[in-house]
């Protein structure tokens, strides 16, 4: 009996601990989507609201879109610099809206639906104005090179701003294409519960007309806009024309959407990731998605679309050719040494996405010769979630803001500088050149940043002036918001 009393004992407190354990976990991941979401408040443009919580930050480029007599203003700043590049923008605000439409009611249990669909609107509202006429889009605000020749706030700005477009004649279908799923998602986000029907429709008709901009006038943005060449390259258009025609299907069952899907040339093979530049991994995902709820049948296009994500899927979790990324020792998906971090948080995205819906149907993800339950998927992307907040070797957490160690030198402008409100002169290149140099940590924290990571050695270096690890973007932490959504309790 007393041997019986011990075992009972000892198996009481493992389970009091490892419900301890959970439980801080499931807080963790709570405080990294409030998080998240605040992130997206820094890197707001234009008038601020009353209701702006990231205190630190003040109204910026308010005459945005004045050399062609359009108002540009809003709209997110990419990263840690103060220029408006639409095609990671856009890509952004796919990514928030596809979380939202995701996981409405766990973000709605967490209290932070309000704020998630706060924050694709503010994009949303920005892409839709910068779609002037049905075929005119306003894709880049400020200059690239002269921006990041200067280290300066975002109130102070004074680097040229000028707007750039595509359009018939100078065509952009990559990047029209890309806004066409934005607006299209958002207006599924906007569709459910605590939304706006009215503005879903708006969106809804933005994107129609950009679906069919980008389909009739062909060719890459930056051979049309030279200058977004050297930032935010593109590679091709398929990938945004099949992402949005997914979208647009979602959001209106309409035919000739469903025809593009099964028609079109280039499904794009078994990809590496997701990202801002390639979409099939998107698109591939969200095929699936509809084969296993029965609104698509499971052949030809549709068919091999679902067998490349779920290849795409046996890569990331190491039961495949490794084209996906390797674990480092530490434990991270690595695939690249530039803001590797930006791979990982999509790709985990679409694993606990496609785990959910194996998961409605009741199926598994085969592997080769090996069997993986849903469950296992949703594991993996624990473990990279646990590591982005601070399970690894650096213990240290890649999101700022959360955990008791994180990053104190993120490259960013605006948190590196004082804040308008505490210093309302104007600093200029020269001066805030200055403070990009201090060995000091920013002066303000941007709370929910998720820098670029560390490398393939799991090693991090906290300097300002380290971009390709340091820089955080709105499009490594609009994925995320959607995981960590996941990870908590329905």
């Amino acid at each position: 009996m007393v041997g019986s009393a011990r075992v009972l004992l000892v198996a009481a407190v493992v389970g009091f601990f490892a419900t301890m354990a959970c439980g801080a976990a499931q807080r963790d991941y709570a405080a990294a989507l409030t998080k998240s979401l605040l992130y997206f408040e820094a890197q707001r443009s234009g008038r601020l609201p009353t209701t702006q919580r990231v205190q630190w930050r003040g109204n910026s480029a308010l005459k945005d879109g004045a050399d062609h007599g359009v108002d540009l203003t809003g709209g997110y700043y990419d990263s840690g610099d103060n220029v408006k590049f639409g095609f990671p923008m856009a890509f952004t605000v796919t990514m928030l809206s596809w979380s939202v439409v995701e996981h409405r009611g766990r973000l709605a249990a967490a209290g932070e639906l309000g704020h998630a669909l706060q924050a694709v609107r503010w994009g949303a509202d920005y892409l839709a104005k910068a779609h002037a006429r049905p075929d005119v889009l306003y894709v880049n605000v400020g200059d690239g090179d002269s921006d990041h020749a200067c280290w300066e706030r975002p109130e102070d700005m004074d680097t040229p701003r000028r707007s750039y477009m595509v359009n018939a004649t100078n065509p952009g279908s990559d990047v029209a294409a890309e806004t066409a799923a934005a607006l299209a998602a958002a207006s599924v986000a906007f569709t459910g519960p605590r939304g706006d029907p009215r503005y879903a429709s708006t969106l809804l008709k933005h994107a129609k007309q950009l679906f069919q901009f980008a389909k009739n006038h062909r060719g890459l943005y930056q051979n049309s806009i030279p200058s977004a060449r050297s930032f935010y390259s593109s590679s091709g258009d398929e990938d945004e024309l099949l992402w949005a025609a997914v979208w647009l299907y979602i959001a209106t069952g309409h035919q000739e959407y469903k025809a593009y899907i099964a028609g079109a040339n280039n499904v794009g093979g078994v990809p590496q990731s997701l990202g801002w530049d390639d979409k099939f991994v998107g698109a591939q995902a969200l095929v699936a998605k509809l084969i296993l709820q029965g609104k698509l049948p499971n052949n030809g296009r549709h068919a091999e679309m679902r067998s490349n994500v779920e290849s795409f899927l046996c890569n990331v979790l190491q039961h495949g050719d490794g084209r996906s990324g390797r674990l480092t020792p530490g434990g991270m998906l690595y695939l690249q040494p530039w803001s590797n971090l930006q791979d990982v948080t999509t790709a985990m995205f679409v694993l606990v996405t496609h785990a959910d819906q194996l998961a409605a149907a009741r199926a598994s993800l085969q592997c080769g010769g090996v069997r993986l339950p849903p469950a296992q998927l949703v594991s993996f992307a624990r473990s990279q979630v646990d590591y982005i907040l601070g399970k690894n070797p650096m213990k240290m957490s890649y999101m700022v803001g959360v955990g008791k160690r994180y990053p104190l030198q993120p490259h960013h402008r605006g948190a590196s500088l004082p804040s308008i409100k505490n210093n309302p002169g104007k600093i200029s290149c020269g001066k805030g050149a200055d403070y990009f140099h201090r060995s000091a940590p920013n002066l303000n924290v941007i709370d929910g940043a998720i820098v670029g990571g560390p490398d393939n050695n799991d090693h991090y270096d906290d300097s300002r002036g380290n971009y390709q690890q340091g820089e955080p973007s709105t499009y490594t932490v609009a994925p995320i918001v959607g995981v960590l959504a996941r990870l908590l309790p329905n």
